[in-house]
């Protein structure tokens, strides 16, 4: 049996997905996956492969948080205000 960052791997390396997926799939928290993802990263980067985000983007206005280095999510968007944010997915590459 494979451990929950193993399965993440494995799951990453053939789709990407983003948190909510990677929660229902594994039947865990959201919260505990972003802490996963950041161990990944780490492991990853060892690896020579590394963790390829599609950034969060605002619903209303469209701005991208390309430059944002946390995985978690931001609490809304700094050009409009607004809260209303498409989730980002991710994968490896």
């Amino acid at each position: 049996m494979k451990t929950i960052r193993g399965q993440m791997i494995e799951l990453l390396r053939e789709e990407e997905m983003s948190v909510r997926d990677l929660s229902k799939t594994l039947h865990i928290m959201e919260k505990d996956v972003f802490d996963h993802l950041a161990h990944i990263t780490r492991t990853l980067k060892g690896k020579g492969d590394r963790l390829i985000v599609s950034p969060y983007r605002c619903l209303s206005c469209g701005y991208e948080f390309k430059k944002r280095k946390k995985l978690t999510r931001p609490g809304r968007c700094p050009e409009c205000r607004n809260s209303h944010l498409e989730q980002a997915t991710y994968r490896i590459g």
